[in-house]
């Protein structure tokens, strides 16, 4: 009198559990099954009652072979009446999971599994997940006796966790897996099994022997299948429980484990999102602004190993949000007591900002070192020198990854003037620190080691260059005598060090080597001649051993040019200038740059013999005689520019021009009377000549108006067109 669904399922069953399922009456009860799909939903309740009496009575052998049979139907019905029969399958599994026997809960989990692999036709409105995800995350966390049987159950709960990913992730219509309920105990278990292998302690996190039981593998796995399957809203409910778990757990210190699990999450997300990932941790960093120095730095060596990958999909505002973020942390950090944890601190967040924009186009790369150069403070307080140092490291930081193709596109006005300006208002060590990024910039063929120190040995240097473009000569002659005045400047500073003086010509030699042409030469042997001409001054209070210094750094400027232009009576002159130094036992006045020279070498600077130093008309005459134009007349690098007067530095001499009297005399006599001695040049009197001019010219087109209207007034038609005057006054009129 039984239904006959219960007995083809009776009939699956053996009398003997090891027997295993009856093949030929489970053939049966498919093939029933789909013939007769209405009854699908009652053989699954039937299963579900005589799995759940077996179970209480630990009959675990005729569970299983239910659980098969479940299986059996799962896989091969796929009517849309199957939602009612997953409905008894789901309370199966979850009464199996609930048991206490590990082979009964693996064996759910299997099931699951395969369930989970399966493309229902219809979706379903109602059913949940939420036990399945507790569950299996409290399957991952086993800490059974036997590590057998914990690998196995947490491998399990792994596999249980991928499954409910699989099947709710794509579907919209069911639970949303991505709520903070769900990803708080879904992450946490993933990243707990991980952490605990011994596949990933190493920075690269590559395992040497690949175990697919292995729950850290598996784990690493449904990590990546996860935040592959994340839209863009999604991402943070992902990284806000990673953060979280790390933060529990201590893991940022050491941070190898870190470094791996955000490398995989930056591989595996979708490359549009990964920014969001970039700006989830800059976050994270502000929280931690209070915590250990330990702690800041392991999260920016963080984000220094992933940040190239979003650098590459950053684009616009976001570049600079990041930027601006990093300068933040500069900026706080540098306003904290400094000791060795906070400098490497510090460091970290610079090699981070190197990270980012070693990926960046050039032209983002120029526009991040105008937006650092504009956060630079300009004060001279203790805290502003401080931060001007670090700023400026992160500039150069940039810097050392930008390729110079073009001067004027490298130095922009708003990057050059704030860059120079800070040189001359800044203390020794700012100044040094601008000629670090002069140099980076500046040196387009590796010459810059090459020229660290004056030397007189360049032609043995093997020095690379190419001739200087168009672009690049109306550069320096644009920008040269800012460039010119502000070297010259620093050079005459008391306080100027041998360091400083190296460097200084290592700028200079760089700019010949660079941008030295037949229209450049005469303004930067001008800067050359006006190098001695500090060095020989009353006007300042420069020690004897920076006076001998300049003097050197002179001789080392005059040997390289004829190296660069081919220039052979310079090149003469200057081995002349050589030999005669040499000669007269002038060493202190020839490279290298010594600190303190020996006591018989002290007598004043402007006493040196005339024949060892660089004559005017001499290098006039050099030029012309190579066919060079010395009749154009540089300019005296003056105050050119307001910057240079706000920054308060008076110049202490101006650079004169090269060409001698000898040269000169075609065009002029020198020592001559001016041709009107009885004009007065003042400021006030040019102020008068424009004003009278100016009431001159009114009073002028004031009665050019009244003959007209009068011409209108009084003269008939006729004849105002046949007067050509008049006629072409009224067309000026019109």
């Amino acid at each position: 009198m039984r239904p006959r669904y219960k007995r083809l399922v009776d009939n699956i069953f053996p009398q003997l559990p090891q027997d295993g399922l009856v093949k030929s009456n489970m053939e049966k009860l498919v093939f029933y099954s789909l013939s007769s799909p209405e009854k699908l939903d009652r053989i699954g309740e039937y299963l579900f009652q005589r799995a759940s009496r077996d179970i209480s009575r630990k009959r675990n052998g005729f569970v299983v072979i239910a659980m098969e049979a479940m299986d059996q139907l799962l896989v091969a019905c796929h009517a849309q009446t199957l939602n009612l029969f997953v409905e008894s399958f789901l309370r199966m599994i979850q009464k199996l999971l609930e048991s206490t026997e590990p082979d009964l809960q693996v064996l759910a989990t299997q099931s699951f599994v395969k369930f989970a692999n399966i493309e229902e036709d219809t979706p379903s409105y109602h059913r949940r997940y939420d036990f399945f995800v507790s569950k299996f995350s409290s399957m991952c966390h086993s800490n059974h006796s036997n590590p057998e049987v914990r690998i196995t159950i947490r491998t399990a709960g792994i596999r249980g966790l991928e499954g409910v990913i699989r099947k709710t992730v794509a579907d919209d219509l069911v639970e949303n897996i991505w709520e903070a309920n769900h990803m708080d105990k879904i992450l946490p278990s993933l990243l707990y099994n991980m952490q605990d292998s011994k596949y990933y302690k190493d920075e690269t996190g590559s395992p040497e022997v690949e175990d697919k039981n292995d729950p850290a593998l598996l784990a690493d796995a449904c990590i990546r299948e996860l935040v592959s399957r994340a839209s863009f809203g999604h991402v943070r409910s992902v990284l806000r429980p990673v953060l979280r778990h790390f933060d529990l757990h201590g893991l940022w210190v050491p941070n190898s484990f870190a470094v791996h699990t955000f490398r995989i999450i930056m591989c595996s997300i979708q490359s549009q999102y990964s920014y969001a990932v970039v700006e989830s941790l800059m976050s994270h960093l502000d929280e931690n602004s209070d915590s250990s120095p330990k702690i800041r730095t392991s999260i920016t060596h963080v984000l220094s190993k992933i940040i190239a990958i979003s650098a590459e999909e950053s684009v616009g505002p976001s570049v600079l949000e990041v930027i601006n973020s990093l300068l933040g942390h500069v900026r706080m950090s540098a306003s904290k007591v400094s000791d060795t944890e906070e400098a490497q601190y510090r460091e970290a967040l610079i090699g981070c900002l190197g990270e980012f924009t070693a990926h960046l186009p050039d032209y983002q790369k120029v526009e991040i070192m105008v937006f650092i150069m504009s956060k630079i403070p300009q004060g001279n307080s203790r805290d502003d020198s401080r931060l001007q140092l670090m700023l400026l490291k992160s500039l150069l930081t940039v810097g050392k990854r930008y390729t110079n193709i073009a001067m004027n596109t490298t130095f922009p006005v708003s990057l050059l003037d704030p860059l120079l300006r800070l040189c001359l208002s800044g203390g020794i060590d700012t100044a040094l620190m601008v000629q670090g990024i002069l140099h980076v910039l500046l040196d387009r063929h590796s010459n810059a080691e090459k020229l660290s120190r004056p030397t007189l040995d360049v032609a043995d240097a093997g020095l690379a260059f190419e001739p200087c473009s168009r672009s690049d000569t109306i550069f320096m002659r644009k920008f040269g005598e800012e460039i010119y005045t502000c070297l010259l400047e620093i050079l005459s500073l008391n306080d100027v060090t041998v360091e400083c003086i190296e460097s200084i010509y290592t700028t200079l030699a760089l700019i010949a080597v660079e941008l030295l042409t037949a229209h450049t030469i005469t303004a930067y042997l001008t800067m050359v001649y006006s190098i001695q001409e500090i060095a020989l001054s009353q006007n300042n209070s420069l020690s004897f051993p920076r006076r001998y210094n300049l003097h050197a750094v002179v001789a080392a400027l005059l040997v390289l040019v004829p190296e660069i232009m081919q220039i052979a009576p310079l090149k003469e002159y200057a081995g002349k200038l050589i030999g005669e130094r040499r000669s007269a036992g002038a060493a202190h006045l020839l490279p290298e740059l010594l600190v303190t020279y020996p006591g018989e070498v002290t007598p004043p600077a402007f006493q040196i013999p005339v024949n060892l130093l660089v004559d005017q008309a001499v290098l006039g005459e050099c030029l012309q005689a190579a066919g060079l134009d010395t009749t154009v007349m540089t300019r005296s690098l003056t105050h050119r520019h307001s910057w240079v007067e706000s920054t308060g530095v008076t110049m202490r001499g101006s650079v004169t021009d090269l060409n001698s009297t000898d040269v000169e005399s075609a065009n002029s006599t020198p020592g001559l009377p001016r041709k009107y001695p009885e004009e007065e040049l003042s400021f006030e009197a040019m102020k008068r000549v424009l004003a009278d001019s100016t009431e001159a010219t009114k009073e002028e087109e004031k009665q050019k108006r009244e003959q007209l209207f009068n011409a209108f007034r009084n003269t008939t038609f006729k004849d105002i067109v046949n007067n050509n005057t008049v006629r072409f006054q009224v067309v000026i009129f019109i």
